[in-house]
């Protein structure tokens, strides 16, 4: 082998992304065997499979590796290209990175709207446990992660955002209703609660840590939606873990309450992406920084 096809991991970084070889032949403006052509040329090039035909659709690790190499690549162009073509008119630069839902529900957009409104930005955020969101970056199908590990991956870096601090919440209502008697292991198994997912560790860690209940012995909603997890206890539907930060009015306003006030969850919260982070994307990074520093009470010092 003695170069790589851009052509050919432009293709792959589409099927990736869209989860369809017909949605990939759209974007590509291409006929679908056209883009299973090129995917059979790339893996004739490199002698290996680049991806497994699943449902969902995923990369080996070779192809991890070259979709990781392909942003980067998209990134030092990105930086180039007004350099050097500066009367040009430029192409919406295309940024991916990992959240976990509650940061996206407080302080993430805060954080990134000034260099959507300067640059021709569109955002592809991938939103998932903040245990899980760092797979996405390993997997190369992001250039960084919001995630609970401090540990950076080979060829990226790791700065510490803050603490996300999280409360068991509830309407007053639902708490006369299910908790009169006090919040225990009995009571709880009659009242709904709300996870992210059936994968949700700190819900269901939570409970079982202060409770005993293993997952799935209580009712428990499954809501993709951290501003769901507000509405749902506001309307008294559901009790939840929801970050102090998310809901300060209406815990103010006595719209919810905290159930166990003597009992706090705290989760640190790190920023990880590439080491060689330029242009538009170190400006982002920057900014995620900072306004996670503000945001969760770290100084910069």
């Amino acid at each position: 082998m003695n170069q790589l096809d851009y052509k050919l991991l432009h293709a792959l970084s589409v099927i990736i992304k869209q989860q369809s070889f017909e949605k990939a032949a759209d974007e590509l403006c291409i006929t679908q065997p056209a883009v299973s052509q090129r995917i059979k040329q790339l893996e004739q090039l490199v002698a290996q499979p680049v991806l497994i035909r699943s449902h969902p659709i995923v990369a080996t690790e070779l192809g991890k590796k070259l979709l990781s190499h392909y942003q980067q690549v998209q990134q030092l162009e990105a930086e180039l290209l007004p350099q050097i073509l500066p009367d040009q008119p430029q192409s919406t630069l295309t940024i991916n990175l990992a959240t976990n839902a509650d940061s996206l529900a407080t302080w993430l957009i805060g954080a990134l709207t000034p260099l959507i409104n300067k640059h021709l930005i569109e955002l592809n955020l991938i939103v998932a446990d903040e245990s899980r969101t760092l797979s996405k970056l390993k997997n190369g199908e992001v250039f960084g992660a919001i995630s609970i590990q401090d540990t950076p991956l080979s060829g990226c870096e790791v700065t510490k955002l803050g603490t996300m601090n999280y409360i068991l919440v509830a309407s007053p209502e639902f708490k006369q209703k299910y908790f009169a008697n006090g919040i225990n292991s009995d009571t709880l198994k009659h009242a709904p609660g709300a996870a992210f997912d059936q994968k949700d560790d700190m819900h269901i860690k939570f409970i079982e840590q202060h409770f005993g209940l293993k997952g799935g012995s209580y009712p428990c909603h499954t809501v993709r939606s951290s501003e769901a997890f507000v509405e749902l206890a506001k309307k008294g539907a559901a009790y939840s873990l929801i970050p102090e930060l998310q809901i300060a009015k209406e815990l103010t306003s006595g719209e919810i309450i905290n159930i166990l006030p003597n009992v706090k969850l705290t989760q640190n919260l790190y920023w990880h992406r590439w080491v060689l982070v330029k242009g538009v994307y170190k400006q982002i990074s920057e900014a995620i920084i900072q306004s996670g520093f503000k945001a969760l009470n770290i100084s910069n010092i």
